[in-house]
């Protein structure tokens, strides 16, 4: 047998949603910070990204984290988060699959009924607190980095000239949020494709038109979530189907999409401070979070949202590159 590359993986998923976590075979990613690091791994690494989202070892929808010594020394661990689309600032279910897959495998000092758990990402510090029974990770919660409305009532024209309007707001990651029914759709799985559509329509208009900036990091830039709520959703429950570039949907209730929902329900008024919020995904899987405080980022008021979920273990793996392979960075079809 031969290989290249030797990649140590523990694989689970976060209510519905894998995360392919990297324990080892990486190696120490240069930066000084994780941020910085998100940025050197996308510049030089990114054939390790996509040899493991990638079709044949990945799929359409495949997300991982990929474990690092902390850049700070406040922290445990350092999470960097790859996916199908590319490597994200912070990623919500993945940080609860990579808290889990720490517990249960000992990777981390286990103490009952909660370990806490600090965590260094490219976005800031996130606090997962794990509640562990006879071992087992049975839930986490995350607090996680600020989150903000960017701006509420934004209108777009999309090709055709339909006029849409939507909010903006940042979870860890930038979300255009609004009702589904803004394009005539049903909340419904069997239409799946026209949803994709609609979401993947507003994204690439929002990012040419009026694409969105990080107002500390110039790096953390882009739309690349769509929150399409269901009707009948409300600032305690919410159903929702969550398009993501490049073309898929979460199957999770989405953690840094709860976030950013969650501030964007606050800057209308509507979500009070330690008020619990129910985020149920298309697959009808749920977190619950809340809003424990308020701050600011770079001026703008910001939340401190925490939310909470859970993830199973499914499997473990060694992912080999063998020299003959004629897709050492995987494909997408």
């Amino acid at each position: 047998m031969r290989s290249k590359l030797v990649l140590h993986a523990v694989d689970s998923h976060t209510e519905g949603m894998p995360t392919r976590v990297i324990t080892g075979g990486v190696g120490t990613v240069p930066g000084a910070t994780m941020n910085e690091r998100r940025l050197h791994f996308r510049a030089h690494r990114d054939d390790v990204r996509g040899l493991l989202m990638n079709e044949p070892r990945g799929h359409a929808a495949m997300s991982g984290a990929i474990l690092q010594p902390p850049a700070r020394p406040d922290c445990d661990w350092g999470v960097l988060y790859v996916e199908v689309s590319g490597c994200l600032p912070m990623c919500g279910h993945g940080t609860i699959g990579v808290a889990t897959v720490l517990v249960e495998t000992g990777m981390v000092e286990v103490v009952e009924p909660v370990t806490t758990i600090r965590l260094d990402t490219p976005a800031g510090v996130v606090v997962a607190e794990v509640a562990v029974e006879n071992g087992a990770a049975r839930h986490v919660t995350l607090r996680n980095v600020p989150a903000f409305a960017v701006g509420l009532d934004r209108t777009i024209t999309l090709p055709g000239g339909r006029t849409v309007t939507y909010d903006l707001a940042y979870g860890g990651n930038f979300y255009a949020i609004l009702p589904l029914d803004a394009f005539g759709l049903p909340f419904d799985r069997a239409r799946k494709d026209d949803i994709l559509a609609a979401g993947l329509s507003l994204m690439r208009a929002i990012n040419e038109q009026d694409e969105p900036v990080h107002p500390e990091d110039p790096s953390i830039r882009g739309c690349h979530h769509v929150h399409l709520y269901a009707p009948g959703a409300t600032a305690r429950r919410s159903r929702h189907a969550m398009v993501i570039h490049p073309g898929w949907f979460d199957r999770s209730p989405c953690g840094t999409g709860t976030c950013a929902r969650m501030a964007q329900l606050h800057a209308r008024g509507e979500l009070p401070l330690r008020t619990e919020f129910v985020n149920e995904s298309f697959i009808g899987t749920r977190f619950s979070g809340r809003l424990l405080g308020t701050t600011e980022v770079a001026g703008v008021p910001a939340v401190l949202p925490s939310f909470t979920g859970r993830a199973w273990i499914t499997g473990t793996a060694q992912y080999l590159l063998d020299p003959t392979d004629p897709f050492p960075e995987g494909f997408v079809l």
